[in-house]
């Protein structure tokens, strides 16, 4: 990861300037990106049509990456838990505790870097289970490249990021979120495209990974968005309902044992976003070509 090759470098101490847009046409709109500071560059808002896809309400709910590592120790909920928006501290205030490095905004081209948080503080737990960390502030590096209209197609977006780990530290089991987003409890619907048949399948409420790739849309299928990952490593497709919270997320997960002091790791997806109708056909193409 070379962050002085972007625009602006985190300077003396000061954090960076977060807040950015970029944009993508589509046949009789547009795809809207937006970071800001509040969440250290991690992506707020996505609107396609004038319509908001994403519940930015705290330091988790965005379109974003994490990871939880053990440690040494066996892995417990997010008690070492790298936080690319920030920690759950942070709420729903104006602040990250995570660390903007750098970050570059152009046309429909985003690129940053950073330093992620922790989720809990020293102190905290989760579940009852401890915080492993003695600091709020990881050294956890995030690398992303996202891009509006890949592959040529305008609903579709590519999102690549690359997980940077500390050389100091030994774990014997990570596990990354390379990228979940969570989306207003509207897109009701979870969907799983199943390769083979080229269809669509109703996916339960799980909670939990299954294989295929997932989409979320609403009941009448005018606004949907769909996950897939054409990296070979096994993965899994999440998806998750919060009643209380009136919140659901889908995720990308990537498990790795025996993670290198220092290792880096690097996972592509590609981000669907349309109708439901439109979506399923991006799925289409996506997996005939693997």
């Amino acid at each position: 990861m070379i962050v002085t090759s972007l625009l602006v470098g985190y300077v003396l101490g000061q954090a960076l300037d977060g807040n950015s847009t970029i944009r993508g046409k589509t046949e009789d709109s547009e795809i809207v990106i937006v970071t800001t500071s509040r969440c250290a560059g991690a992506i707020h808002s996505l609107i396609w049509r004038g319509h908001e896809f994403l519940d930015s309400y705290d330091h988790s709910r965005q379109l974003q990456s994490a990871s939880n590592l053990d440690l040494g120790t066996p892995i417990t909920g997010e008690t070492y838990n790298p936080t690319e928006a920030g920690s759950r501290d942070d709420g729903a205030g104006a602040k990250s505790t995570s660390q903007l490095l750098s970050i570059r905004a152009k046309g429909n081209r985003l690129e940053t870097n950073s330093k992620m948080a922790f989720w809990l503080a020293p102190g905290e737990d989760s579940g009852g289970n401890p915080a492993k960390n003695t600091t709020k502030l990881s050294n956890h590096l995030l690398h992303k490249v996202v891009k509006i209209g890949a592959r040529g197609r305008p609903h579709l977006i590519s999102y690549d990021v690359t997980f940077s780990l500390p050389k100091d530290e030994v774990h014997t089991a990570a596990v990354f979120e390379a990228l979940t987003g969570y989306m207003p409890a509207e897109f009701s619907r979870f969907w799983r495209f199943d390769p083979d048949s080229q269809s669509l399948k109703p996916l339960s409420d799980g909670p939990g990974e299954q294989p295929q790739p997932v989409i979320l849309a609403t009941e009448d299928g005018a606004y949907a968005m769909g996950i897939y990952s054409p990296d070979p490593q096994t993965k899994g497709y999440g998806r998750f309902r919060f009643p209380v919270e009136q919140v659901v997320k889908w995720n990308c997960v990537f498990r790795v044992a025996n993670p290198k002091p220092g290792g880096v790791y690097q996972y592509h997806h590609l981000v669907a976003v349309g109708t439901l109708n439109q979506v399923q056909e991006e799925m289409k193409l996506l997996t005939k070509s693997r």
